[in-house]
């Protein structure tokens, strides 16, 4: 009896010590999963600021020229901070009030981002803040002086 007791101590020995190096492994699983883990957080953070830069990029060549009016509207639109309706638009410009719906409309249509606000039965328009701040560092639109005499 004494030598079947042996016995089973040795197999519950031999089965415990299998249970403590499946443990190390699966800590040692669990650790590289971690890693892993980490380093996919870094990888998806990278593309996604590679696809923000990308689409920044795309922004840039989608700007169509601008005709001499549409540089006015865009100047008049881009020196003030509230928005503007069509009349005052035409009052900063000195163009007619008839042309400026036509200029608004054909900026847009050439990629600039105007965000549109209503309030008492009138629209209003501005320049989206994020592309403001592009066009003041990077030039955009190409309004320049030059620009102007053409």
């Amino acid at each position: 009896m004494k030598k079947d007791f042996e016995t089973i101590r040795a197999a519950l020995e031999e089965h415990l010590s299998s249970i403590n190096e499946n443990t190390s492994e699966i800590q040692a699983l669990f650790d590289y999963l971690h890693e892993l883990d980490v380093k996919m957080d870094k990888l998806s953070q990278r593309l996604d600021q590679t696809q923000l830069t990308k689409n920044i990029r795309q922004e840039e060549v989608s700007i169509s020229p601008l005709t001499f009016e549409e540089r006015t509207v865009f100047l008049a639109l881009y020196t003030e901070e509230e928005p503007l309706s069509y009349q005052e638009i035409a009052d900063k410009t000195n163009m007619p009030a008839s042309l400026v719906p036509e200029c608004v409309s054909s900026l847009i249509q050439k990629g600039v981002p105007l965000q549109r606000s209503y309030c008492n039965n009138h629209i209003f328009f501005q320049i989206n803040k994020q592309f403001k701040e592009r066009q003041a560092k990077e030039n955009v639109v190409n309004l320049s002086l030059q620009s102007f005499i053409e």
